[in-house]
């Protein structure tokens, strides 16, 4: 059964890919690699993100949502060659991404273009958001969680260290307030604090202590995938939990050094060292071109993009 479905698969989101102005080598050849039944373990990439297969599969999709630094690409008044490139890859939100199973789906983070996500992206569902810390290009788009309370008549879990709540009900105070003159559309959230690992949409999540600088942040782990943005430095005991993945997403700002981002080289140097099967980069700043880069990237890396979905265990 699960041969078959592979096969079937396999080759929709073949077709899918070639339809598209997305010529990405390192997704393709993975595709590729699949097809052929050459993979190490049963990876799924493609580059289109439509949600209508989701509940046939018995593990998790992820989707990019965004994966731009603060900015965004292009940047407001920028006319390098990455801001006016005709790459769609070259074209990156704010960072977020979608966990789906067959139980639901889970959001990590809220950036500023959350509406513009969901909707370009197909996400029509959500039962929690994990916040990995409280920066401005990773919440400003909580707003946009009620959308969510009505299509699914609930509140909605919002998870997060509790420096991170704390800052979101200072930024959002109307959420918890009582006021009779305000009307209901606003969002009905819970924020609750995390204190270890979570059980949501049939998965475990399992946070990962990382450092932004000077900042405690954290990271997220379900499954074999991980997911490490806005990271400057892995503490000793957060290492462990990056072992044996199949799929990692990681920062990796520019070229140039960053007080609390990792480069490129370090970003490269880190994921050598964890050895997922494949690791595609995050947060990713107007100087690294999307086709430029990859080229020069070592076999099973390659930058992330907006859109971009993967299966994983």
């Amino acid at each position: 059964m699960l041969d078959a479905l592979e096969t079937v698969l396999s080759a929709r989101l073949y077709r899918r890919a070639a339809s598209t102005a997305s010529t990405d080598a390192i997704p393709i050849a993975c595709l590729f690699r699949n097809l052929v039944g050459l993979a190490r373990r049963p990876i799924r990439l493609c580059a289109a993100a439509g949600y209508d297969s989701c509940d046939m599969l018995p593990e998790l999709r992820i989707t990019l949502l965004g994966t731009g630094t603060s900015h965004g690409v292009p940047m407001i008044g920028c006319t390098c060659d990455v801001c006016r490139s005709d790459d769609p890859r070259d074209r990156r939100n704010r960072p977020c991404v979608c966990i789906q199973s067959r139980q639901g789906a889970v959001l990590i983070d809220t950036p500023p273009e959350l509406r513009l996500q969901c909707l370009a992206f197909g996400v029509r569902r959500c039962d929690a958001v994990l916040y990995t810390h409280h920066h401005i290009d990773h919440v400003a788009g909580l707003d946009d969680l009620r959308r969510f309370n009505w299509l699914q008549d609930a509140a909605l879990p919002c998870f997060g260290q509790p420096a991170t709540l704390d800052r979101l009900r200072q930024m959002f105070p109307y959420v918890h307030d009582d006021d009779p003159s305000y009307p209901s559309a606003k969002p009905r959230l819970d924020f609750m604090p995390i204190n270890g690992p979570l059980e949501l949409i049939g998965h475990r999540f399992t946070p990962i202590a990382l450092w932004h600088g000077e900042m405690p942040v954290i990271g997220f782990r379900v499954g074999r995938f991980a997911y490490c943005t806005d990271v400057s430095r892995i503490p000793d005991e957060s290492w462990p939990l990056l072992d044996d993945l199949d799929v990692l997403v990681l920062d990796a700002l520019r070229k140039r050094p960053h007080p609390t981002h990792f480069n490129l080289d370090e970003a490269v140097e880190t994921a050598l060292r964890i050895g997922a099967q494949r690791t595609f980069f995050t947060h990713i700043a107007h100087e690294l071109g999307h086709a430029e880069v990859n080229r020069t990237l070592p076999a099973g890396m390659g930058l992330g993009f907006d859109g971009q979905t993967f299966y994983c265990r």
